[in-house]
């Protein structure tokens, strides 16, 4: 595990010293920054190295009518700060259609929790003209105004899950095309997000390809590079394989640093194909796609809100637009996903109570040690936030270095097994003092 560590966390500075690209919504700007060499043997962060906006959309997690926000879970929920809801996620809305009731109660909830809306309209068994349909109920008749539009779910398992053998990226390239310019003809003001694909990866060879061997992404680019405005994939690393296990904790503490490599290649495949630099959205996301329940790894699992909170800060420095963790609530019996089950959060809630005090403005920071990912932001009041992840089950000492700063006072909150996002005070720091970050925990340090 620990070579896998150090070879990714090479790949993690290759990236930065390569690319510092800024996504604010739909639109890109390239931003030169020179990155300063890395001190050994410390937690460093670099406040003046601004490397952008975080897209306020990364907070995001998917929905459906299957699942119950109850009035104990719903101040919950509204105390998330969850930023963009993806509704309906998963199969259902390829299974169900959807109907003007469900989009009311959707809306009635997102604007309880103060959230962004996103709709996934039926493609297999739907048709152009029921997608037209929803989104003039949803923005002309009521007016919700909903900005982000996915067609279809996964269309890259129809040929195996959807009793359609034949069917591949060029039946689906045709059908897209259809429902996209349906869609825009009652809404041009709507983003489309596409093509939804399951478990992409890093490279062509294991990214899914259709029926006859061709490449989904890359068809899809090719054909509706110029409709799509947001490119999405979904991603789940365990079980591999169909009937396979769930991951154990020193899996699922390699497994976060796949994003180093998955969203540079997408990128540079949208580039190459388009000419384009559209953002990316990873609309579903989760450490299991399986109903995985009750292990020390599972998606309901402590651990599974550490490896999250690493993802998040990898997701954030990879300058993705859209993250829809999978999903708001489940219950035990259809897999432990969900942040809630009934009437409880599960662990992986308290990270978004962690980063909703991260900041907005990404500033440089890392560290030579592979078990800790260090992720650093301004706020918009030039607070200073540093979010330090120890994926290891060991205390990790060393000196937090803050370039420009050799004292400094500082709030501290803590999430592991006995902290759920509690703030532990203000401490002092000496540059050469070491700090310690708890075994498999997520530290927040805030300096005034």
């Amino acid at each position: 595990m620990q070579r896998k560590y150090q070879v990714c966390l090479l790949v993690l500075v290759a990236g930065l010293l390569f690319v510092s690209a800024c996504v604010s919504h739909s639109n890109k700007s390239e931003v030169s920054v020179q990155i300063p060499s890395l001190p050994a043997g410390v937690f460093y962060v670099h406040p003046e190295v601004n490397l952008g906006e975080i897209s306020p959309l990364v907070y995001g997690v998917n929905h459906g009518p299957w699942a119950i926000i109850t009035d104990k879970t719903l101040p919950l929920a509204q105390q998330s700060e969850i930023s963009i809801i993806r509704y309906p996620g998963g199969n259902w809305g390829d299974e169900h259609d959807l109907l003007p009731y469900h989009i009311d109660q959707f809306a009635l909830l997102a604007e309880q929790m103060g959230s962004q809306m996103s709709i996934n309209v039926r493609l297999f068994d739907g048709t152009p003209e029921k997608a037209a349909a929803l989104v003039r109920y949803a923005n002309i008749e009521k007016g919700y105004n909903i900005r982000y539009w996915g067609i279809g779910n996964e269309p890259t398992l129809y040929a195996t899950s959807r009793g359609a053998p034949d069917y591949g990226v060029e039946h689906f390239n045709q059908d897209w095309c259809a429902f996209a310019k349906a869609m825009k003809a009652v809404d041009p003001s709507i983003l489309l997000i596409g093509p939804e694909l399951h478990q992409f990866a890093s490279d062509l060879e294991s990214t899914p390809k259709d029926p006859i061997g061709l490449d989904w992404m890359t068809e899809f680019l090719k054909v509706n590079g110029d409709l799509v405005d947001v490119v999405s994939v979904h991603r789940y690393p365990f079980p591999q394989g169909r009937g396979g296990r769930a991951a154990t904790i020193d899996e699922l503490a390699a497994a976060s640093t796949e994003w180093d490599t998955i969203i540079p290649y997408l990128r540079d495949l949208i580039h190459e194909t388009t000419g384009r630099d559209i953002p990316i959205a990873v609309t579903e996301i989760n450490s299991h796609w399986s109903n995985a329940f009750g292990g020390k790894a599972t998606p309901d699992s402590f651990y599974n809100a550490i490896w999250w909170a690493d993802v998040l800060g990898r997701m954030i420095y990879q300058r993705v637009e859209i993250v829809n963790y999978f999903s708001l609530q489940s219950h035990p019996s259809i897999g432990g996903y969900g942040l809630f089950s009934r009437s409880e959060p599960r662990p992986t809630y308290y990270v978004y109570q962690m980063y909703k005090k991260f900041g907005n403005q990404l500033v440089y920071a890392a560290c030579d040690d592979a078990r800790v990912g260090i992720y650093a932001a301004r706020r918009d009041d030039g607070t200073l936030t540093v979010m330090l992840v120890n994926l290891s089950n060991e205390v990790i000492s060393k000196p937090l270095v803050v370039q420009g700063m050799e004292t400094f006072q500082a709030e501290v909150w803590l999430f592991d097994q006995n902290h759920l996002a509690e703030c532990l005070g203000t401490e002092s720091f000496i540059s050469e003092a070491e700090f310690n970050i708890p075994a498999q925990s997520l530290t927040l340090v805030v300096l005034g």
